[in-house]
């Protein structure tokens, strides 16, 4: 009797001994899955960073040019204003005077194509 109950006391701690096993295996895979997790958030987080200053660099690539076009633009619409500005003030006076000799000077003629009630 006390050989079985000696083997029955040894099935008990082998037991024990394997519900042990197995609550260690089972903390051991709850760190290596909080660790990977964690991997992987950080490897997330710099995959991201990596892209949102990739994006910025295009985006400032593309919103400066946009901002020199828009320079070259007012500074060509300047200089245009200036040169018709210029151009008017330098042809205004002619352009009155044959405007005004077209107007005052009347010559009356008899169209070539009048003719005469005989």
């Amino acid at each position: 009797m006390t050989s079985q109950s000696q083997g029955i006391q040894q099935l008990l701690q082998a037991e024990k001994r394997a519900k042990d096993k197995l609550e260690e295996a089972k903390k051991r895979k709850g760190k290596r899955l909080k660790q990977a997790k964690e991997e992987a958030i950080a490897e997330i987080d710099h995959y991201r960073l990596q892209r949102e200053k990739e994006f910025r660099n295009k985006q400032t690539n593309v919103m400066g040019s946009q901002g020199n076009l828009s320079t070259k633009i007012e500074e060509q619409t300047t200089e245009t204003i200036r040169n018709l500005s210029s151009s008017y003030h330098k042809n205004m006076e002619s352009m009155m005077k044959k405007l005004l000799s077209t107007i005052c000077d009347i010559n009356p003629e008899v169209h070539p194509n009048f003719r005469h009630a005989v």
